[in-house]
């Protein structure tokens, strides 16, 4: 998780490469740590040949048949028997579909028997979020788990771990992070952000405050995207590791995105107007109200409001250029003051405002990195329109929906 240190007076923008530099310096320093650790522990730094199973990922074998029994299937990495492929081929275990390490730790990909969906397997301590599985619950509900509006990750399952009885495995959809593919037009950037703003208003409508809505808590559907399934740890690959996965763009085949980790989330009574909680730090380590002093309860909805405004400032307005036309409202709802912020009412209906008032043409116009060089802004161009007129002979709609 990357951590940033505030400023209010900072307006120096961050380009893709310097977000990716963070989050590998942030692995890093985590890797520094555990070494760290294992030289208390052992007295001596552990070695690990390239593909062995690493820690975390050893608690998930032990749970590999009992997971089996409830009707997840984990990649064969995780199998009590498994051999590794590349002793026999003197393959690089890198370039071995059995030879990809999981990220994080406690999160897992499997699939669902009955079905062959592929799902995500998500490990929560009840005792540190005592709220998520019952937030997620909520959102499942028959009436609102129908409704278009809601953007809040399903829950397919939640296991309790035998023998743990603080452990819980949420089972999710696989989904994939919404920054891993690039933005092709301002239109699809346009459709996530509606349902980034729809997802979050439908979420204060019921009186639930995210409390962490930071980018790396948005993701997608990818499934009808890719040609083929894509592999879960390194999703430029095909699940099998034959070769590189194919993707469509958004407008091809336009995604859902949807809104996870409810660890930090609350609800409260639908008549409570003014909800106050004590700071809880998520991702986002910007928010103005928890610089000075973590000892004041605050309305948490107004954060809601920061954390997108701030999603939409780091991810686009920052890193891509043509976006200024979402700055106004983007400033306003990252203001200092909280109770200066727009609420999600009024903020959905600025936006929509907006988004009315934009031309086919901006639409259907690609979206370019500040950083791009000249050679790529050419092949990029010439891709780009291919696509373009292609959309528009076809009559494409220049914002991609998805069918209801």
């Amino acid at each position: 998780m990357i951590k940033t240190v505030f400023n209010p007076r900072s307006k120096s923008a961050k380009t893709r490469a310097d977000i990716e530099a963070e989050e590998a310096a942030e692995l890093k320093r985590l890797k520094a740590l555990r070494a760290q650790k294992e030289l208390a522990a052992f007295g001596t730094e552990l070695k690990r040949s390239p593909g062995a199973l690493s820690t975390k990922e050893i608690w998930w074998c032990q749970q590999y048949q009992w997971l089996k029994g409830q009707g997840y299937l984990l990649r064969p990495r995780y199998a009590p028997d498994w051999v590794p492929s590349w002793e026999a081929s003197k393959r690089d275990p890198l370039a071995c579909e059995d030879g990809q390490v999981m990220r994080f730790g406690r999160i897992m990909d499997a699939t669902r028997l009955s079905d062959g969906l592929y799902v995500s397997l998500k490990v929560i301590k009840k005792s540190e979020h005592p709220h998520e599985a019952e937030i997620g619950r909520y959102f499942m509900d028959d009436e609102l788990a129908s409704d278009p509006k809601n953007h809040c990750v399903p829950f397919l399952d939640v296991l309790s771990v035998p023998s743990e009885d603080d452990t819980q495995i949420i089972v999710m959809p696989l989904l994939l992070d919404f920054t891993k593919l690039p933005f092709d037009t301002f239109g699809e950037v346009v459709e996530l952000l509606r349902q980034l703003f729809e997802g979050l208003l439908f979420m204060h409508k019921h009186r639930v405050a995210h409390c962490d809505y930071m980018w790396m808590n948005i993701m997608m559907d990818a499934k009808d995207i890719y040609v083929e399934p894509y592999h879960p740890v390194k999703p430029h690959m095909k699940r099998d590791f034959s070769g590189h996965a194919s993707h469509c763009t958004r407008t091809q085949r336009p995604p859902k995105y949807y809104i996870i980790d409810f660890g930090l989330s609350r609800q409260y009574d639908a008549n409570d107007e003014n909800p106050l909680e004590y700071p809880v730090l998520g991702g986002d380590k910007t928010v103005p109200e928890f610089q000075n002093n973590m000892n004041v309860p605050l309305n948490p909805f107004p954060t809601d409001v920061y954390y997108l405004g701030n999603v939409i400032r780091e991810q686009f307005l920052n890193i891509y250029k043509g976006f200024e036309f979402l700055k106004p409202l983007v400033d306003d709802m990252v203001q200092d003051d909280p109770s200066k912020r727009p609420t999600m009412e009024q903020a959905v209906e600025r936006f929509d405002s907006i988004r009315q008032r934009l031309s086919t043409w901006k639409l259907r116009s690609r979206v370019t990195a500040r950083d791009e060089g000249p050679f790529e802004h050419v092949y990029r161009g010439a891709a780009h329109w291919r696509r373009r007129i292609g959309f528009i002979v076809s009559r494409v709609s220049a914002i991609p929906r998805l069918s209801q």
